[in-house]
């Protein structure tokens, strides 16, 4: 009886959340009471919940500060110096383009919100991407594989999720998982360099009249053939097309010959400023403290530094990185508690979810279902296959990730697969650090509102990014995966 209300329990929370019948925060409520009473609870449901809830103030904190802390860093423009350097120094040349778009996603997911990121990444380079005729979707797809990887951040969601579902310190789940993190995000530069250079031989085909026939000194345009030249933009004054190049004679061609050439990179940073006006990254919002940038960036190294040493618990390490934040930057107290007012959204939106889902938890463990349905899973996998639970996770994690949302899976099925893999000597952090493995493809589903906000503002068919990005994110997952196994952070039983 257990068994079948535990699955019934989970299915119907996933097809309410799935169909989008309830908030992920209403279903992690109400259904799992309902259900509980059916299991007969009685009144011991409250202390059900209140006992699961204990465990995971710490990570509705950690949740909650680190929100505060990058979304701070944002508005005081820690990361405004790094997208004009990208604009700057990376503007000309499709291929490096690309690799900056990955560096700025990379960079600015750190918030751990992938709204943000595509937000402010499609703000800062869809205008540079069109200027070069260069495709939307690449865009897309390189902003997509940085989000997706840097998901299993603490703070973004996952990682706490699964951290929360198995009541587990968060810094044992994620610490382990650094090093997958960054051969990760070597991953994602490989494809990202890759794709611009695709970009790069696709233009001289489909775009003549910009890059066809004309190179760059080094050669990277031209393919070595010495015919010298610039790196070549749009040509004409503006009217007909973006008019931010020019064309001048080619010396010995005769016939009206010319090569279109850029201007000064510093009049894209100068056009940018003006696009990015009542946006987060506007040049002239009130909040910008540039005077202070070598401090907060200092701040932000040391909180960074302190977080991998796992020396202080990673809520209080952002805690006291949001309280000296806000005291340098906002002396006035009006101005402090504006800034908090400012991303209450973003925290009630995560806080609630973590506080919501002690309901789920405490029901599941409280009237003993997780239990009932792991010894039922025990009885139907092979023994064989036992020991290496945490790897199917991490295999499962990957398409289940997509096809349902992270709070189905982390609050639903985790807790299960976990207590399964327990009877073959498996630990659930193995498993946690597994399951977030599957973040870089989840985050391209269609159930995922920041990947529908990305391919809107970039103007991009769901389809044509999809063709382009999930193969790559499979590829990223699997290698984090198996990074993590040959680390050892994902042990096997």
């Amino acid at each position: 009886m257990l068994v079948l209300l535990g699955f019934a329990m989970i299915a119907v929370f996933m097809v309410l959340i799935m169909t989008k019948k309830l908030t992920p925060v209403l279903a992690l409520i109400i259904v799992p009471t309902v259900f509980g009473l059916f299991a007969g609870a009685g009144l011991g449901i409250g202390d059900m919940v209140m006992d699961s809830m204990k465990s995971m103030t710490s990570t509705a904190a950690l949740l909650m500060f680190a929100i505060i802390y990058f979304g701070l860093m944002i508005d005081v423009g820690l990361f405004d110096p790094l997208v004009k350097f990208i604009l700057r120094k990376l503007g000309n040349d499709p291929a490096k383009v690309v690799l900056g778009t990955a560096i700025l996603a990379a960079a600015v997911s750190l918030d751990g919100d992938g709204s943000t990121t595509f937000i402010l990444t499609t703000a800062a380079m869809l205008p540079v991407y069109l200027r070069l005729k260069m495709s939307p979707v690449v865009l897309t797809c390189v902003a997509g594989l940085a989000n997706g990887t840097m998901n299993i951040l603490p703070w973004g969601g996952p990682t706490a999720r699964a951290a929360t579902a198995l009541k587990l310190d968060i810094n044992d789940v994620f610490v382990p998982m650094v090093p997958s993190l960054i051969v990760g995000l070597i991953v994602v530069m490989i494809f990202a360099w890759l794709l611009g250079l695709q970009e790069r031989n696709r233009l001289r085909t489909t775009a003549p009249e910009i890059w066809g026939d004309v190179a760059d000194p080094s050669g990277a345009f031209d393919g070595g053939s010495g015919r010298g030249g610039s790196v070549a933009a749009h040509s004409g004054s503006g009217k007909g097309g973006f008019g931010f190049g020019r064309t001048v004679g080619k010396p010995g061609t005769g016939g009206g010959s010319g090569v279109a050439v850029l201007e000064d990179p510093a009049t894209l940073v100068d056009e940018h400023d003006t696009a990015m006006a009542d946006t987060a990254l506007d040049p002239n919002r009130s909040t910008l403290r540039p005077k202070l940038f070598w401090f907060n960036l200092g701040l932000t190294v040391a909180v960074m530094v302190v977080l991998v040493a796992n020396i202080v618990p990673l809520p209080f390490v952002f805690m006291v990185g949001s309280a000296i934040a806000l005291l340098v930057n906002f002396p006035k107290v009006k101005d402090q508690g504006a800034q908090l007012i400012a991303h209450a959204p973003s925290i009630v939106a995560v806080v609630s979810m973590v506080m919501a889902a002690a309901v789920l938890t405490g029901v599941l463990n409280g009237t003993g279902m997780v239990k009932a349905m792991s010894e039922w899973l025990v009885q139907i996998i092979p023994a064989e296959m036992g020991p290496f639970m945490a790897v199917i996770t991490g295999l499962l994690s990957i398409p289940m990730t997509f096809f349902m949302s992270n709070d189905a899976f982390y609050f639903g099925v985790l807790p299960v697969l976990s207590e399964t893999a327990a009877f073959y000597g498996v630990d659930a952090v193995d498993m946690a650090r597994a399951s977030i493995t599957g973040q870089p493809f989840h985050l391209q589903s269609p159930l995922v509102p920041a990947i529908l906000l990305l391919v809107s503002l970039a103007k991009v068919d769901l389809g044509d990014h999809h063709k382009k990005v999930l193969w790559r994110t499979a590829v990223i997952s699997v290698v984090m995966l198996a990074v993590g196994v040959l680390t050892g952070a994902i042990g096997i039983g």
